[in-house]
């Protein structure tokens, strides 16, 4: 603040911004429909992202500030997401959580344009986390929040300083929501990627033939189709009931597996639970075990983690076991490669498992499903490693793209933050460039 231009005045936020000036009536019909905003639809990147339509009556408790445009609601309560945002004409109609603190601007001391930019500056953004009480939920009550300290610059500067910003943030926003559908394309690519060199080879020229099967259609002429149990020499699923739970984990021991772990053929190895050889020899017989190369198949999905994925378990797995609903299966070695199967599986697992999975709220696939799952497959393993080499090769390539890309969005996120903070604390002089 001591840094700021001679002519801007220091004040603290409650001088600039009245707070939580208006809430939902207290006889507001329990059958209106409202569209609620909590704290994880709040970013102070994005803004406000949605806002979820619901019965006042099914509301939670907290659903009770209300909000007009221009308006910059703050986050008082886990206060290191960061969720700040000006309400646009989008979402001047919602109700809010009283975890936020709604700003108004005083029309005498800030423009309402300016009062966004005034809250997303990092400065102030980190004084609130500096102020909150609390280690895993900190909090700041608001009126602690506008006794925070700030300096504004008069009216006319903050409508040039808004304008500046307006137009740079404009463009660094279009950049990266270019660079980030460049990802989704580079990841659609690396789909397609696995899907074709696992469902049709990686020789064009060689002959096809119909698998009649829907959601592998065409297959070299050579290949087989068969059920994945034609080649499977053993398989298990986790034990049910009281046999594992989770206050049976440990810090150390046999390595539990669990549907976090199994990826699009991919062995996620953080989230690493395990659980006592006492445990395991004695109560589970040592049963379920999982040895390395076995592959791995869950049995659970959702919107962002297919049901039927499949993963090989890594060399370093050390004594291990699968979970309930993560199925092993230990594949004849004569006839299938694992890695080329964890490809196979997941790249037709949405095609193939919708028609299978069982399960009213969540997708199901139990073992005996997972067991049918029709597969094509090279039947030399030579092929089939070559496949895995191919995708392998491919995959790193793509994903090094797609890492140089995310970096590239976070250093354009961080001089975005860095030029709101620069112009509104009088770092830089915007006034001739506006």
């Amino acid at each position: 603040l001591s840094e700021a231009p001679a002519h801007w005045v220091e004040m603290q936020l409650c001088r600039a911004a009245s707070c939580n000036d208006e809430a939902v009536p207290e006889d507001l019909n329990g059958e209106k429909i409202i569209r609620y905003v909590d704290i994880s639809s709040v970013s102070h990147i994005e803004g406000i992202t949605q806002a979820t339509e619901m019965r006042f009556s099914d509301a939670p408790s907290r659903a009770r500030r209300t909000a007009r445009v221009g308006d910059v609601v703050v986050s008082t309560v886990r206060t290191y997401l960061k969720a700040v945002a000006q309400v646009t004409h989008d979402y001047r109609d919602c109700v809010y959580s009283t975890g936020f603190a709604v700003l108004r601007a005083r029309p005498t001391a800030v423009h309402p344009d300016y009062l966004k930019w005034l809250m997303l500056n990092e400065l102030l953004i980190q004084s609130v986390e500096a102020h909150s009480e609390g280690l895993s939920y900190p909090a700041i009550n608001a009126s602690a929040l506008v006794k925070l300290k700030t300096v504004v610059p008069p009216i006319g500067e903050q409508l040039q300083i808004s304008s500046f910003l307006e137009r740079k943030t404009a463009r660094i926003d279009t950049l990266i929501a270019k660079k980030t559908r460049f990802i989704e394309l580079l990841k659609e690519k690396r789909q397609a990627v696995i899907t074709k060199a696992v469902t049709k080879g990686l020789d064009d020229s060689v002959e096809m033939r119909d698998s009649r099967v829907q959601w592998l259609g065409l297959v070299p002429n050579h290949w087989v189709v068969a059920q994945l149990s034609r080649v499977t020499q053993s398989r298990c699923d986790g034990p049910f009931g009281s046999g594992l739970k989770s206050h049976h984990y440990t810090s150390d021991g046999v390595r539990v597996i669990r549907l976090q772990n199994i990826g699009f053929a991919e062995f996620k190895n953080d989230n690493a639970a395990f659980i006592s050889y006492e445990h395991w020899e004695k109560t589970l017989g040592r049963g379920h075990a999982v040895t390395p190369g076995d592959l791995l198949i869950a049995g659970l999905g959702d919107d962002k983690n297919p049901l039927g994925r499949a993963c090989t378990a890594p060399e370093e797995i050390g004594d291990a076991l699968v979970k309930a609903d993560c199925y092993r299966f230990r594949l004849d070695p004569r006839k299938a490669f694992s890695k080329f199967f964890a490809f196979l599986l997941s790249a037709t697992s949405k095609a193939e498992c919708g028609f299978m999975a069982t399960g009213a709220t969540r997708d199901r696939l139990n073992l005996g499903l997972a067991s049918s799952r029709v597969v094509a497959f090279p039947p030399s393993i030579e092929e089939q490693e070559e496949i895995v080499a191919y995708i392998e090769s491919k995959v790193r390539q793509i994903s090094r793209l797609v890492s140089k890309t995310e970096r590239s969005i976070e250093l354009l996120k961080e001089h975005r933050a860095a030029l709101i903070t620069a112009a509104v604390t009088g770092k830089i002089d915007v006034r001739e460039a506006a």
